[in-house]
């Protein structure tokens, strides 16, 4: 669930990439990159770590030009080595190419195994990397044209953002599951992201999604971004981009990210209407559970409440590699307000459950803290299925709803009450007018 970023035609491209990749700083952690090109030449910088460590002014100062690609990696594929950051840079026949990609490929290995028997060297883990020995192996005098064949043994999701010396090229895959955004820059030139919240703070207007399918080609040929549909749209947004990861003032696709989580929360409330749960407030487990809260809240008449206060300073918990590192950053981010819940039944809302060792803590911290009874409610359904197009959750052994009962889940996270919702009221509380990529509630792989 990489972000991605790209600046084009504006002589503080690389200041306004970083300040892009700042904004969405909740789609990856690990590491972050960006590659600017300048007189025929282009210049890269990447390293561990966040955006406002990485991209100081001296780093900015060497990042010269007026185009520049970044990204923000938090990873599905390859390692933790700095090798595996991005943009991925190589020298080949027709000059220097840098690439950064949010997706994940899922013919990679196949794909790589060829190239490797063909004599390729891989300098990564990532599979990313395919595409540039693709296009560097390919004979035709276009980069364009290279990429174009390049894609036809690229399967998967991905949007990439192909930048050589003088020219930027932005693909989406077909089915549009990760989503990508044009806007135009106030100061000039134009930007492409991977959420529009980016778009605020670069001071640039939204001119319209990438298509699924499409190729954006920005050149000092045309005024504007040339367009070419490369393959025919199969349109399968990601729905678990509304459910968890994009920020909730992101329009993706055309919608709202907040509505959406608010229309999840009223849907969660209406199927309650027949319970004979009673409640005293609804707390939500924050950030992202708070718009669903809000919408239960609006919905069922019982008083929202900030019953758990976040620490802001600990950044997202799911996206942390490994479950030590999550169960200590849900310890240190989260906190119960003890004067606001003692003695009370709370209804907590959260935006999904996905291993539940963070569910448990947080109904053992709540009880811990006074609570007299803890009813859990989840704003998405059961994730039963391992997602393969860039949501790191490889195994189904990982998943507790693949391994229990909804009543067992209940047990093991020692809440008194548990609901889910429905993939119906889901898809309704989005906008029930496209076919949404559901794989991890349904289990349809439909990318073969």
């Amino acid at each position: 669930m990489c972000a991605i970023v790209g600046i084009y035609g504006n002589d503080n491209a690389a200041r306004l990439a970083s300040l892009a990749l700042f904004a969405m700083q909740h789609r990856g952690q690990e590491a972050t990159g960006i590659s600017s090109s300048c007189d025929g030449k282009i210049h890269t910088i990447k390293n561990r770590g966040l955006v406002s460590d990485v991209f100081k002014e001296s780093a900015l100062k060497i990042l010269k030009g007026n185009m520049a690609i970044g990204h923000n990696r938090y990873s599905t594929a390859g390692g933790d080595s700095i090798l595996d950051a991005q943009p991925v840079f190589a020298k080949y026949k027709l000059g220097e190419i840098s690439i950064v990609h949010n997706g994940n490929l899922i013919n990679k290995d196949e794909v790589r195994k060829d190239l490797i028997d063909k004599g390729a060297i891989f300098q990564t883990g990532m599979d990313t990397e395919n595409l540039i020995h693709l296009i560097a192996k390919n004979t035709k005098d276009r980069l364009r044209d290279r990429i174009k064949e390049a894609l036809q043994r690229t399967v998967g999701a991905y949007c990439f953002i192909v930048q050589s010396r003088s020219k930027q090229f932005v693909i989406r895959d077909k089915y549009g599951i990760r989503p990508l955004s044009l806007g135009k820059l106030k100061s000039g030139g134009y930007i492409v992201a991977s959420e529009t919240c980016a778009f605020d703070l670069v001071d640039a207007t939204f001119v319209r999604d990438v298509k699924p399918g499409e190729m954006l080609i920005f050149s000092e040929d045309y005024d504007e971004p040339e367009s070419i549909q490369l393959f025919e749209p199969e349109f399968r947004p990601c729905a678990f981009e509304y459910v968890y990861f994009a920020r909730p003032d992101s329009e993706i696709d055309g919608k709202n990210v907040y509505t959406t989580r608010e229309h999840m929360g009223k849907a969660l409330a209406l199927n309650d209407k027949a319970s004979t749960v009673k409640y005293d407030m609804v707390v939500p487990v924050p950030d992202s559970g708070v718009p669903a809260a809000l919408g239960y809240a609006a919905q069922s008449g019982v008083p929202f409440e900030y019953g758990i206060i976040r620490n802001h300073y600990v950044g997202r918990t799911f996206i942390e590699p490994t479950q030590e590192m999550r169960s200590m950053k849900v310890k240190m981010k989260l906190s119960p307000m003890k004067s606001l819940i003692a003695g009370k039944s709370l209804l907590v809302i959260d935006d999904s459950i996905v291993r539940g060792t963070t569910s448990k803590r947080i109904v053992r911290m709540l009880k811990d803290a006074g609570a007299k009874e803890v009813h859990f409610r989840v704003a998405s359904p059961e994730i039963k299925f391992p997602c393969y197009y860039g949501i790191d959750t490889p195994n189904k052994e990982e998943l507790i709803s693949n391994n229990m009962t909804k009543d067992e889940v209940c047990k093991y996270i020692e809440a008194d009450s548990l609901e889910y919702l429905s993939v119906d009221d889901l898809v309704n509380a989005i906008g029930g007018d496209r076919n949404y990529a559901l794989e991890s509630f349904d289990g349809d792989y439909f990318v073969k």
